[in-house]
């Protein structure tokens, strides 16, 4: 009877993960086809001579590993600011008491309201003034400036579960507040820093308009610009390394979020919970 009653669940829960499992494979599939299958064959044939060469073209004449390399160069730097700087602030904003705090927190808030398409033109501006055009600076900065508000509040919110007590205890054994950070607040949340550094991850690795405006050049493309604009040897777009390449984008995002998958939960929880 327990199990006719959960049989709709059941069938509904099936039919959600043939709809995203489905896609995967079918781009998997693809990935292995030759040029000649994709422009005369049937898009749901399977594969008839399984190109496996498709990985190798795209990593070296679709120029996937530059991509990749700028994507690291821009994403890794920015990354760690944001965590630095983001669970800092937090810190400093929940658990530290001084004078206009809340006016600071609300700054930061206002930020996240902020859209990001209306200070591309103005940024664009200031570093061609400041002469960073050319550089991939421009992302750098601009991705730290983009993922400070939501960390500072994921944060803050984060150190608001930890009880006080702990910190004043810190600082009467003659703890600085730099220590009282460094060897208390931190490796307390450290789940909540996993849950925050792999939530900007995803978004600043799968940024295209951002990397799009700022890079003008194609040795300077991170991985979204350079598959929007993925060409063959002769110009022409190959749709085999084509999936190959956002085989090795999508599929490697996949494998780190599964690696990573508990802490992010425990970090979810974490900061669900008030201390």
């Amino acid at each position: 009877m327990r199990n006719i009653r959960s049989l709709p669940a059941r069938i509904v829960v099936v039919i959600l993960l043939v709809i995203v499992v489905y896609p995967l494979v079918w781009l998997l599939l693809g990935s292995f086809k030759t040029q000649d299958e994709f422009l005369n064959g049937s898009t749901w044939a399977l594969p008839q001579h399984w190109q496996f060469s498709n990985y190798s073209d795209a990593w070296t004449t679709g120029n996937l590993s530059t991509y990749v390399r700028n994507s690291v160069l821009t994403v890794g730097p920015a990354l760690a600011f944001i965590v630095l700087f983001g669970v800092a602030a937090g810190f400093a904003l929940e658990v530290m008491v001084w004078k206009g705090r809340n006016a600071v927190l609300l700054t930061f808030l206002l930020g996240i309201m902020v859209p990001g398409q209306m200070i591309l033109l103005p940024l664009f501006t200031s570093y061609f003034q400041l002469g960073l055009t050319g550089t991939l600076w421009p992302l750098i900065i601009t991705y730290t400036a983009i993922g400070l508000p939501l960390t500072v509040f994921m944060m803050a919110t984060y150190f608001r579960a930890i009880p006080r007590e702990i910190f004043e205890a810190a600082v009467l054994d003659g703890a600085s507040m730099l220590r009282a950070f460094f060897s208390i607040g931190f490796p307390m949340a450290r789940n909540a820093v996993f849950t925050v550094a792999l939530v900007q991850f995803f978004f600043l690795w799968n940024d295209l308009l951002i990397a799009l405006t700022f890079t003008n050049t194609s040795d300077l493309r991170t991985i979204q610009v350079g598959l929007l604009n993925f060409t063959g040897e002769f110009g022409q777009t190959q749709y085999g390394p084509l999936f190959a390449a956002i085989c090795i984008n999508v599929f490697g995002c996949l494998a780190l979020y599964l690696f990573l998958n508990q802490k992010v939960m425990k970090g979810l929880a974490g900061g669900a919970v008030k201390g």
